[in-house]
């Protein structure tokens, strides 16, 4: 269902819903405030004006909403903090958007079996915080951590700085509570480590997108936190080639990392530019940890890094406060890009084997197109953030960005890899969906969508186009 509800359809739509829900959660009607729930952080994306936006407090206010959506055959639009680089949260004309950003209670953490249930407004650092006071650890870290939301991040299978070693997002979530788009709200996995009961209904609903119902809560295992402060290992390139070869070789023959992080000297430029930390001159930088490891295996990740051509004796530091200056610059990329102008950040992943011959491309590409394009990458798993910087004025993808980023999305896949490791598909890659996954796998896609959503009013656009 792509076509916007009828002004008269919205008028009664909105009029049941401020009855149901008025004196319960905070309903938007005002026309500005709807308009700063058109866009998610995909500014790229025009999302369209939503008809009403409502913050509900509670499962129960979810699922009224849901039912009154399905009554009205009103598009719903799921949200989080809107931190979506690829428009998954942008809004549709006339639908009502969803946000549980105050659903943010902890309902139960319990260090023995090393779980926690919390709602999906939880904003990530806060669970790993909340976590910390029990020597424990919610291992997903996306850049966006200390604004974005759990309900959020499993929407998207989020990853983050330290799934080199703990995962995604999916490899942390064992149970999720879940409101279907008539109302109806079921509950998938559990509390246990095991469970093989029926159909893995967790693992599709990780990374949905809001397509297929709203996530108001997730079992979510927790780590141990390691007793010490990892070491952190900074090392610095004359070539962007080089820092590739050397992520390889730490992969293949290094200690076990907890972070492995690559920046390119455009990236760090715009860093320098901006912040004045000291960084010119250098091509690639790789920022690297080991955590509650020997002080050997630092040692020898700095080796292996020297052994790549590092252009001086990599660092190796245990300061806690130096770890987290170092990890400040990596957080730092994006921002630092939307200094120079427009940004759009894609987000490839290749096997880690690949990498060094996917960073060569996205280069010939830029070249090729005469397009800036700023590159990060959590590079122990393979996965590269291509930015594509162009003109503050442009109020849609110039031609010429838009053909690097088609060719950027064709490599990874040449390269036997994937469109998107961690932002999802959202609007800017639904186009590329089925060139990944082929025609009878996106058959089977939209069959789920259909078992699911059988009205099409989830998050219409998204994933599936």
């Amino acid at each position: 269902m792509n076509t916007p509800p009828s002004s008269v359809v919205s008028s009664v739509f909105v009029s049941a819903l401020v009855d149901e829900l008025g004196g319960r959660c905070r309903v938007v009607t005002d026309g500005d405030l709807l308009a700063s729930y058109r866009q998610d952080q995909a500014t790229i994306v025009a999302g369209g004006l939503p008809c009403a936006v409502v913050l509900p407090r509670t499962t129960a206010d979810v699922a009224a909403a849901l039912r009154l959506a399905t009554a009205h055959r009103v598009p719903v639009v799921p949200r989080g903090a809107g931190t979506s680089l690829a428009g998954g949260a942008s809004a549709v004309a006339g639908c009502l958007v969803l946000s549980t950003e105050a659903m943010t209670s902890v309902r139960l953490l319990e260090p023995l079996d090393r779980v926690a249930v919390v709602e999906a407004g939880v904003v990530n650092a806060e669970l790993d915080r909340a976590a910390a006071e029990h020597g424990l650890m919610y291992a997903p870290d996306p850049s966006s951590w200390e604004i974005s939301t759990v309900g959020g991040n499993v929407a998207t299978n989020a990853g983050g700085l330290r799934c080199v070693k703990y995962g995604v997002t999916r490899q942390s979530v064992l149970g999720l509570e879940v409101v279907l788009p008539d109302g109806r709200v079921i509950e998938t996995g559990g509390r246990t480590t095991k469970d093989v009961a029926g159909y893995d209904l967790t693992g599709l609903l990780v990374g949905s997108e809001g397509t297929l119902g709203v996530i108001t809560a997730a079992t979510v295992r927790l780590h141990r936190r390691p007793a010490v402060a990892p070491t952190t290992v900074v090392a610095a390139f004359a070539t962007l080639d080089a820092a590739g070869e050397a992520v390889a070789s730490i992969v293949a023959s290094g200690p076990e990392v907890s972070l492995l992080e690559l920046l390119d000297g455009a990236t760090l430029r715009a860093i320098d530019s901006w912040r004045r930390m000291g960084l010119g001159g250098i091509e690639a930088m790789l920022v690297v940890q080991v955590d509650g490891r020997l002080p050997e295996d630092a040692a020898e990740v700095a080796a292996l890094c020297a052994a790549a051509g590092a252009v001086d004796e990599p660092a190796v530091s245990t300061d806690p406060v130096e770890a987290d200056q170092l990890l400040a610059v990596r957080r730092l990329a994006y921002p630092a890009a939307e200094q120079l102008g427009r940004c759009l950040v894609e987000d490839v992943g290749v096997p880690v084997s690949r990498l060094p011959e996917m960073i060569r491309r996205i280069e010939a590409i830029a070249a090729r197109h005469a397009v800036a394009v700023l590159t990060v990458a959590h590079a122990g798993d393979g996965n590269l953030h291509p930015t594509f910087v162009f003109d503050h004025g442009c109020d849609e993808i110039p031609a010429s960005v838009a053909a690097a980023a088609d060719e950027v999305f064709a490599a990874a896949l040449e390269l036997e890899g994937t469109i998107t490791g961690e932002h999802g598909v959202g609007v800017l890659k639904a186009a590329w969906l089925e060139r990944q996954v082929g025609p009878a796998t996106m058959e089977l896609h939209r069959f789920v969508k259909r078992a699911f959503d059988p009205l099409g009013i989830m998050n219409p656009g998204k994933v599936l186009g």
